[in-house]
C-alpha cells in the first residue's frame, strides 16, 4: 500500500469499484435493494451456493455497500443506504450509454418484449394523483411489505392470471418490480394486455423510486 495519502485514497475508492466488478454481486445488490434478506434466501434467489453467496456478500460489506446482522444462526444482509442504490443506477446508466454490448442486449432482450414506451416516474405520479391508473407491484409479498409505491396493490406475477378479472377495464394498469431489468413487470404487462386491459410498465423499479426521495409506504 502506498504511503502517499492521495494514492491511499484512490486505493480505498478502488475497493468499491472492485466490489461492483462481479455480475453475481450486482445481482445480489438488486435483491437487497428490495429489503433485508438472509444468506440462505439470497443464495436461493441468485442460484449461487450458500458459501459463494456468503463470500460475495462479505466483499460487498467490506466495501461498505451492505450491512449485516446476526439473528440466531442466520446472518441477514441489507443495502447500506439509498446512496448505494444511486451508485448502482449510475453504473447502469453509464453502461447503457457507453458500452455497445449493453445497448445491443437491451435492444434485443428487453425491447422485443415490450415496444411501448415505459412510464416515467413523473408521469406515473401525475396520473396516479388524478386517479387514472392502478399501480401494480408484482414482486413477492415480503418485498412489497418492506416498502412499496403509495397506493400500489400487490399481486405477485405468478398469481396474476387468477386475479385478472378484478381489474377495472377503464383504468390503465402500471406495473413495476425490482428495477429496469426485472422481467416480472414485462410478464405482468403481457398477461394484462392479453386480457384486453391497457397496461404499461414503470421505467424504473422500487429501489430507484425510493432513492429519488419519493414517498414510500410499508
Amino acid at each position: 500500500m502506498s504511503s502517499d495519502p492521495k494514492s491511499r485514497l484512490f486505493e480505498q475508492l478502488a475497493r468499491v469499484g472492485t466490489a461492483l466488478g462481479s455480475a453475481g454481486r450486482l445481482q445480489l445488490l438488486e435483491f437487497l435493494a428490495q429489503g433485508e434478506r438472509s444468506v440462505d434466501a439470497l443464495a436461493a434467489m441468485s442460484g449461487l451456493s450458500v458459501a459463494n453467496c456468503s463470500k460475495h456478500l462479505q466483499t460487498l460489506r467490506q466495501a461498505g455497500l451492505v450491512v449485516a446482522r446476526k439473528e440466531g444462526l442466520r446472518v441477514y444482509y441489507a443495502i447500506a443506504g439509498d446512496d448505494v442504490i444511486a451508485l448502482y443506477s449510475a453504473l447502469q446508466h453509464v453502461a447503457e450509454n457507453r458500452v455497445a454490448e449493453v445497448e445491443r442486449l437491451l435492444r434485443t432482450w428487453l425491447a422485443h418484449r415490450d415496444q411501448l414506451e415505459p412510464v416515467a416516474r413523473a408521469e406515473l405520479i401525475d396520473r396516479a394523483n388524478k386517479g387514472l391508473v392502478t399501480v401494480l407491484d408484482v414482486r413477492p409479498a415480503e418485498e412489497y411489505a418492506a416498502g412499496h409505491l403509495p397506493g400500489a396493490i400487490n399481486i405477485p406475477v405468478e398469481q396474476l392470471k387468477g386475479r385478472l378479472a378484478k381489474f377495472p377495464r377503464g383504468k390503465e394498469v402500471v406495473a413495476y418490480c425490482r428495477g429496469p431489468y426485472c422481467l416480472l413487470s414485462f410478464e405482468a404487462v403481457e398477461a394484462l394486455r392479453k386480457r384486453g386491459l391497457k397496461a404499461r410498465r414503470l421505467k424504473d423499479g422500487f429501489p430507484e423510486w425510493r432513492a429519488a426521495g419519493l414517498p414510500v409506504e410499508t
